[in-house]
């Protein structure tokens, strides 16, 4: 039977697949693109009965192709921390681990289900996703020194940066490539250790495109709100959201969001929740076209330049109750 592994390009998705694929190595078919590419279960042809594994992505945003998957007599697992939907399909060859509490991940999910055996995979990951307090603790907890718990946090962050673009032309590197060389490694320390070119090309882009970032002009700011503004240039979409958890962490009372211009007119907007206080994101982003995510992190994907001024309003009133 055919199986299919559909993933978010991000840290989360990359590592919860890196996971599976460790403790069940086969071969496989990979869908995934860039980070803000998450309808990505209509790929997966609904012709003949398959196994579909999908990875960090909205249910929400894909229950109409599972529902045809399920149809056609797919088995479907689906790990997730996003918006679900209203309720779950109910079908005997769904199988669902979707939590969205704000303090969790895929990956971590992924962690659970496959009883820790790759616990350095997760402790990345939850760097990456910027549950920054998580992977601190998870470190700890496992015995890793200060100095390997911040090689995890650099390689997350890394892969996180590496699925932020408008296409697969603005990453450094396609997502599925990012998954074919991690998995080679059943320790991300192993990968880090051997530090392999394409890493260190990696962590060169990340340095030099938060560095031109953290000098962005502010477009708002308020006691609880802060929002930055990036020219439509391809260094812009790649630091958008790696950006949007710097700023967070930085300014823990106050949601940010990066506004990034598009052609068009339109704008890409990343949102973060305020670190002490890790709700309501996605709630601001589905009032806008084209806005979803989770609790703590969402994003719009075409912000019409007519609703820029309410969603300016929106952030500054949203978390000032």
């Amino acid at each position: 039977m055919q199986i299919y592994d559909v993933f978010n390009g991000d840290a989360d998705g990359i590592c919860a697949l890196i996971q599976l694929r460790l403790a069940e190595p086969v071969n496989t078919t990979l869908i995934t693109g860039v980070k803000r590419d998450t309808a990505l279960a209509r790929r997966v042809p609904a012709g003949a009965p398959a196994r579909v594994n999908i990875l960090d992505i909205s249910l929400d945003k894909n229950r109409s192709a599972v529902d045809s998957l399920l149809a056609a007599g797919c088995s479907v697992l689906y790990v997730d921390h996003h918006f679900p939907g209203e309720a779950l399909p109910d079908n005997p060859n769904f199988t669902a681990l979707i939590d969205t509490q704000p303090t969790t991940c895929t990956s971590l999910l992924m962690d659970q289900y496959l009883g820790g055996r790759f616990h350095h995979w997760a402790i990345a990951a939850a760097f990456g996703d910027n549950l920054n307090a998580v992977g601190e603790d998870l470190a700890a907890r496992a015995g890793l020194s200060a100095d390997q718990a911040g090689a995890l946090k650099t390689l997350g962050v890394c892969i996180n940066y590496n699925g932020y673009g408008d296409s697969v032309e603005d990453l450094h590197f396609h997502p599925a490539d990012v998954f074919r060389e991690c998995v080679k490694f059943e320790d991300p320390l192993d990968l880090i250790d051997s530090a392999p070119p394409a890493w260190q090309q990696l962590q060169d882009g990340y340095k030099a495109d938060m560095a031109k970032g953290l000098a962005a002009p502010v477009l708002s700011e308020t006691e609880t709100s802060l929002l930055v503004n990036l020219p439509n240039e391809a260094w812009a979409r790649r630091v958008s959201g790696v950006l949007g958890n710097e700023l967070a962490n930085r300014n823990p009372g106050k949601a940010c969001a990066i506004v990034t211009e598009k052609a068009g007119g339109s704008f890409q907007v990343s949102i973060r929740a305020p670190l002490n206080n890790r709700t309501g994101a996605d709630e601001v982003a589905r009032q806008f076209p084209t806005g979803g995510g989770r609790k703590a992190a969402a994003g719009i994907n075409a912000l019409p330049a007519g609703q820029l001024q309410s969603f300016l309003d929106t952030m500054a009133e949203f978390w000032a109750g």
